[in-house]
């Protein structure tokens, strides 16, 4: 199971020339990419999340894809929790976080179906669940996109995840699913930096970047 948790559907960039309407959109998370296998949590690297067994509880003995959650901003305190070695883990802090769940891998069926399997699967309004399906609306065109992107952005949220009507699951990177994001065109203040990872250690990985009004974003770099 190790080894699906690394071959997860991947969104591509969506751009101004696909016409969103009918897609359903969701917010884009800042949490942590995480694969239920039915037992356990995996990355996306196949490695094992040493999550407490209350937490699991409550969840299908099926595969899941969704994320480990704080809250918008608490990307960093969401890491440090699920990243701990077994012997590191407090058992109390996943009290502070929900697996928000996308998609169900091994249904087979289309987007829809696959929501509807999950919403009937996920028990709600149980305080011993912490897991939630996550909500999902239809685009009704170009200007609904913008305004659902900026209340997210006004709120402290990432930005939009768009999934195609009648889609399938996919393995791999894939059109019918795409991210939006704002993209700044003012001048902004390098305020940071950060080091690259992976294929990327020992580079500089990308720049924190303070916009006029103080909102902040990261710009990748990858340069040595």
């Amino acid at each position: 199971m190790a080894s699906a948790a690394s071959h997860v559907l991947l969104a591509e960039t969506w751009s101004e020339e696909i016409d969103p309407t009918d897609w359903w959109m969701s917010e884009k998370l800042d949490g942590v990419r995480a694969y239920w296998s039915g037992s356990n949590f995996y990355s996306r690297q196949g490695n094992l999340f040493h999550v407490p067994d209350f937490f699991k509880e409550k969840l299908p003995k099926v595969p899941l894809d969704g994320e480990l959650w704080c809250g918008r901003g608490l990307f960093q305190k969401c890491i440090s929790i699920v990243k701990k070695q077994a012997n590191k883990v407090v058992p109390e802090d996943y009290k502070l976080i929900t697996y928000l769940i996308f998609d169900a891998p091994s249904h087979g069926g289309k987007y829809e179906d696959r929501v509807k399997f999950l919403k009937a699967n996920i028990p709600e309004n149980d305080d011993k669940c912490y897991a939630t399906v996550v909500g999902i609306k239809k685009c009704e065109g170009m200007d609904h996109l913008k305004r659902c992107l900026a209340d997210v952005n006004n709120a402290g949220g990432e930005g939009i995840m768009l999934r195609k009507p009648g889609s399938l699951y996919e393995n791999k990177r894939s059109s019918t699913l795409l991210k939006v994001k704002t993209f700044y065109d003012e001048e902004a203040l390098v305020v940071g930096h950060k080091p690259g990872k992976g294929n990327c250690t020992g580079m500089l990985g990308a720049l924190e970047c303070e916009l006029p009004n103080g909102k902040r974003f990261d710009c990748g770099s990858g340069e040595r």
